[in-house]
């Protein structure tokens, strides 16, 4: 198992902002890689509530289960890798393996045995290193949306909060309010279900 904290910036974008960063930050194509995010929570969206999320995130042939809780600065991030065995059984059943995660969740007062799979967003990914930070270009597609997104994760938040916003500012990119990933995945299921 690991920890840490994460601090980071995001930004909603065009497909046409998509490509001017892509342009600017000279990323080609073949920099993306391809990830899955498989997305967890009770069938009452008790981990939403708490302002947390969980995922298994396949990138390559990598299997990694991460929990998301807020942190007094950014998000506390508990990791903890998996086979891909046991991957695959969790999205079949939504049944965790004990760990960890497990353990964490209950610390939140969660029933790890009433965790339910919801669903998979798959991101092709660019990352480049930028002044002390990791600048994040993603594509990505869940049920039936489709969106561009930038993201500046650093250590410092002050430092990083003034370089994400010249680098807005610098491409003429207005900043939007930007929900992550699995807030906008789990919205978009709520529209969906009608």
């Amino acid at each position: 198992m690991s920890q840490e904290i994460e601090i980071e910036f995001k930004n909603l974008l065009t497909e046409i902002e998509f490509q001017k960063i892509k342009t600017a930050f000279h990323i080609e194509d073949h920099e993306f890689i391809k990830q899955e995010n498989h997305y967890f929570d009770t069938p009452q969206f008790s981990l939403k509530e708490l302002g947390a999320a969980l995922r298994i995130r396949k990138k390559q042939e990598h299997y990694v289960m991460t929990l998301k809780e807020p942190a007094k600065i950014g998000l506390l991030e508990t990791h903890q890798t998996i086979t891909k065995e046991a991957a695959t059984e969790m999205i079949k059943t939504g049944q965790l393996f004990a760990g960890q995660i497990v353990d964490q969740l209950r610390k939140l007062g969660i029933n790890d045995k009433s965790i339910t799979y919801f669903g998979t967003l798959t991101t092709m990914r660019a990352e480049k290193n930028h002044r002390n930070g990791l600048l994040v270009l993603d594509h990505s597609r869940y049920l039936t949306v489709e969106d561009f997104e930038l993201e500046y994760e650093v250590q410092d938040e002050a430092k990083g909060k003034v370089i994400f916003q010249e680098i807005l500012n610098e491409l003429e990119i207005p900043i939007r309010h930007t929900k992550n990933k699995i807030r906008r995945f789990y919205e978009q299921k709520y529209k969906e279900m009608g």
